[in-house]
């Protein structure tokens, strides 16, 4: 599979086969996301990787398990998300984050160390490490897809950081930015549609020209 292949067959997947994935296959894909650009080249990253099942479910028992369409009305009037396209990948994803990462085959917490609280940036430089740790998530993802599996992932929210340190005894200098599910895509799995953008309509050669899209009738 070449690489933009890749690119476009990676997905969000929810639905996995129960399969355990090779601890050799697992190593690739964290080697992959090792090879992403970090600020400084210094990569102080690590990843926990936990197939334990019991220790998966006491890492999510955090996590809400019963979301209504009630709730998720409320939460979409709330986050204001109006767009049709982000509604149902919300009205999918929002509440089936406990079962995707139950239902994976390993979870892959990645962490990363920061000179700065990025919780309260100066500037934008504040948060090269956040944004490192990123483009080592997405190599993940995209090593994944050309494996043949597939990643989901959960931002922590409230106490679930200092939960997941607690079970997982990772050092207080080291922050997680997300859980990845990682696993085998079942034969159902739902592959919710992705909103279709015009690279064209884009890309903004030497300066802002906004005016001319619009003019052509690019919104």
């Amino acid at each position: 599979m070449n690489f933009y292949d890749v690119v476009e067959k990676r997905r969000s997947i929810r639905d996995f086969e129960r399969i355990e994935i090779g601890d050799d296959v697992i190593e690739r894909i964290i080697r992959a996301g090792l090879k992403a650009p970090a600020n400084g080249n210094m990569r102080n990253w690590h990843f926990i990787v936990i197939k334990d099942n019991q220790i998966v479910l006491q890492l999510i028992d955090i996590i809400p398990k019963d979301i209504s369409e009630k709730d998720m009305d409320r939460l979409l009037k709330e986050w204001n998300i109006s767009d049709p396209f982000q509604q149902a990948s919300y009205r999918y994803s929002v509440p089936g984050q406990y079962q995707m990462l139950a239902d994976s085959s390993a979870i892959i917490v990645p962490l990363f160390k920061s000179k700065f609280d990025i919780m309260k940036p100066e500037n934008l430089s504040y948060l090269n490490s956040f944004a490192s740790i990123w483009c080592c998530i997405e190599n993940i993802f995209l090593a994944a897809t050309a494996e043949g599996y597939a990643c989901n992932l959960r931002i922590p929210l409230g106490n679930e950081g200092a939960h997941a340190r607690k079970v997982l005894g990772f050092p207080e200098d080291y922050l997680m930015p997300c859980f990845i599910g990682l696993g085998k895509p079942s034969k159902d799995a739902k592959i919710l549609e992705h909103k279709e953008i015009n690279a064209k309509e884009r890309i903004h050669i030497d300066k802002w020209d906004m005016e001319n899209k619009i003019a052509s009738g690019v919104n």
